[in-house]
């Protein structure tokens, strides 16, 4: 399968992978991310259908996040709503804190963030070391909390901050239209025939599917969403039982897969040890769901992102799991 950038590719020593690239600014490394085959995970397939996942967490700030959040800044600077003397203001479940403190730090603008206090201590760290302030909410109340808590913090002082408010900001979205629908159709040589995305605010799954349907309308656009409110699956939205984004229009969707959490759990530490991805429990989740859909096919390319690697959720439940995940894979 091509590269997004085959010209690069090229000027790669055999066995390589791409050339370096040089930059100018962190944010320049932003987007133009690797798809892999992930095929050999699931069994039973058509010969005839393939499973690639698109690596976000390659992103330099690790995650999928990194894309609406620079459109989402960039677009206030133009509309003079980011200035000097602005602090950036957002609620987040973690990976879009974390992308709002990487660019707040490069653009040289103060970052606070509201975010449920049992986020993994793997994204506090990150997001203190970019120099970010942090609000917490309350664990129980989860990202909607956290949404609610940062509405009351900007109607205190709506003077002081820049709100990129991400669940209803059309550059969310928008960013997935033109950076990552584009990447996926170039790296598929436009054969890509379904797409998989985890529903957080909704963003990347509606911009890369509009993108991608207006390529060829029949692509398939489909969302893995946690199958209960009570979920395990962090960074993703049960849309039944919460705040439902302004961004997110379920009527675009073709299908919503409900994902179970231990499954996705067990995909992860799957990928892990049979393909030597380390990845988040939001992207088994991805796996989960993609693999429902091509085990229906005869024939066809399932497209899925990877929101980010596994790293910045070790101290989770999720690889807390891990080592009696493997015991039971030794019992005879």
């Amino acid at each position: 399968m091509a590269t997004s950038h085959p010209q690069r590719a090229a000027a790669a020593p055999p066995g390589m992978g791409p050339a370096a690239q040089r930059a100018t600014s962190v944010l320049d490394l932003i987007g133009n991310t690797p798809m892999v085959d992930v095929s050999a995970i699931a069994k039973g397939l058509s010969p005839r259908v393939k499973l690639y996942a698109k690596l976000e967490g390659f992103n330099p700030g690790g995650s999928v996040k990194d894309r609406p959040a620079l459109a989402m800044m960039r677009h206030g600077i133009a509309t003079g709503a980011l200035r000097e003397g602005k602090t950036v203001l957002d609620s987040t479940s973690g990976n879009t804190g974390i992308a709002l403190a990487m660019i707040g730090a490069a653009l040289g603008y103060p970052v606070t963030l509201v975010m449920p206090e049992n986020v993994s201590k793997e994204r506090k760290c990150i997001i203190e070391a970019f120099g970010a302030n942090i609000i917490y909410s309350s664990g129980l109340e989860g990202s909607d909390g956290a949404i609610r808590l940062c509405r009351k913090v900007l109607q205190q002082n709506p003077e002081r901050y820049f709100k990129p408010d991400q669940y209803f900001n059309e550059q969310n979205p928008g960013a997935h239209y033109a950076t990552t629908g584009p990447e996926i159709w170039a790296a598929s040589e436009g054969r890509v025939t379904h797409f998989v995305a985890g529903i957080g605010t909704g963003g990347t799954v509606m911009g890369t599917g509009r993108y991608l349907k207006e390529r060829n309308p029949s692509v398939q656009v489909i969302a893995a969403e946690p199958e209960d409110a009570l979920h395990g699956l962090e960074g993703l939205k049960h849309m039944a039982s919460s705040i439902v984004p302004g961004v997110y229009h379920e009527e675009e969707l073709d299908r919503k897969i409900p994902v179970p959490t231990d499954e996705s759990y067990d995909l992860a530490y799957e990928l892990a040890e049979r393909s030597g991805l380390v990845v988040g429990q939001s992207s088994g989740a991805a796996l989960f769901a993609s693999i429902q859909v091509a085990r229906e096919l005869d024939a066809g390319v399932v497209a899925m992102i990877f929101p980010d690697f596994g790293d910045r959720y070790i101290s989770t439940n999720l690889w807390m799991g891990w080592d009696e995940w493997r015991k039971r894979r030794q019992r005879p």
